[in-house]
């Protein structure tokens, strides 16, 4: 267990179904537009991504976090519309488009062909938001928008709240942390409906953080320790450990994922071990982590991680990694693009010595 303050506290500023369009080659064709704030803590978006720093210690639970300080959201998406046909819809079947169409820019970034059998288009779905979204993690769904329009992607996000089913047909679908209540009740719910199962094993990206890494496992730790069934997605099991870990988490990660130093911030007290078919995501140099030295797994295209921060605002690459398991290889972004992920990575390395 890991993270929340019960409900998600801003869980329906995010649009039902929200059509993100690509963004503009350069500063000076595209200028991208502040997305609403939502989510325990996510911060303000804008042109590039906010940190995560320190956020206080929670309260009980093998992972879970009390009400304190908030981390930071991440970047937000460019206002431009366009019209495109969702691939789901929330319940309300309603569809918004933000903003005015957009120019095209002078010189269109290079795109990546889309994989045989399915569009150009990246489907997103942020799954119960309402039940595991905290320290920012909203954020992830952003930076990954963010940076796929930079790239000339379109984006299609879908909110999908805990009374809803989970759609077929994403191609990243993103978990956040919640405290141990919500958690167990999200992994009850997730095991009924098995749309995230069948999305998984269909070959869709899954990115969990902290408490919902911990359900794609085969069970994690309850409120008074007790083992929880979980997804069975991931080859994980985890459990409550001796001491809570709380603070910057720095680790190298796996170089079979060519992705730099990876660097979050964690709070819970779970311990989680790693089965034969995954691998860690990573190796502590600060931090606890799964409590062995390692940090977070993955296996295919299922990948959990203990970091917020969010995540993905911290560590870009790996946003990008996840991105290319849908669109294929992508072409780098202009060095101004990159400039407020490096400024973020470089402020938070620094401050641990790292």
């Amino acid at each position: 267990m890991t993270d929340s303050v019960g409900r998600h506290a801003a869980a329906r500023e995010l649009p039902e179904t929200m059509i993100i369009p690509p963004q503009a080659a350069s500063p000076e064709t595209a200028q991208p537009g502040p997305v609403g704030t939502g989510g325990s803590g996510a911060g303000s978006a804008g042109p590039g991504p906010a940190g995560a720093g320190p956020a206080g210690a929670g309260t009980r639970g093998s992972g879970s976090k009390g009400p304190g300080g908030q981390g930071p959201g991440g970047q937000g998406p460019g206002t431009g519309g366009q019209d495109s046909r969702p691939a789901g819809r929330h319940a309300s079947g309603r569809t918004k488009r933000t903003g005015a169409p957009a120019k095209a820019p002078a010189t269109a970034p290079a795109r990546p062909p889309a994989p045989a059998g399915r569009d150009s288009r990246l489907r997103i779905v942020w799954v119960y938001p309402d039940l595991l979204s905290t320290y920012g993690d909203r954020g992830n769904l952003l930076v990954l928008s963010r940076r796929a329009g930079l790239r000339g992607i379109d984006v299609e996000a879908v909110e999908v709240n805990s009374d809803q089913p989970v759609p077929a047909g994403g191609d990243i679908y993103l978990l956040g942390g919640g405290e141990d209540l919500p958690q167990i009740l999200a992994a009850n719910r997730l095991r009924a409906d098995a749309g995230l199962a069948r999305a998984a094993s269909g070959g869709a990206v899954v990115f969990a953080v902290c408490a919902g890494y911990q359900l794609l496992g085969d069970s994690f730790g309850g409120v008074e320790g007790e083992p929880v069934p979980g997804l069975g997605i991931l080859d994980i099991s985890s459990g409550r450990g001796q001491r809570r870990g709380v603070g910057e988490l720095v680790a190298d990660a796996d170089p079979e994922l060519s992705v730099p130093r990876l660097t979050g911030f964690e709070n819970h007290q779970g311990v989680t071990r790693i089965g034969s078919s995954a691998r860690p995501l990573g190796r502590v140099s600060l931090g606890v982590g799964n409590g062995d030295g390692t940090e977070g797994a993955y296996a295919g295209k299922v990948l959990g991680t203990y970091m917020h921060g969010p995540a993905l605002a911290r560590n870009p690459g790996l946003a990008d990694l996840l991105i290319s398991w849908v669109a294929g290889r992508l072409p780098p972004l202009a060095s101004a693009d990159e400039d407020w992920a490096g400024q973020l990575r470089a402020e938070r390395l620094t401050a641990v010595g790292h």
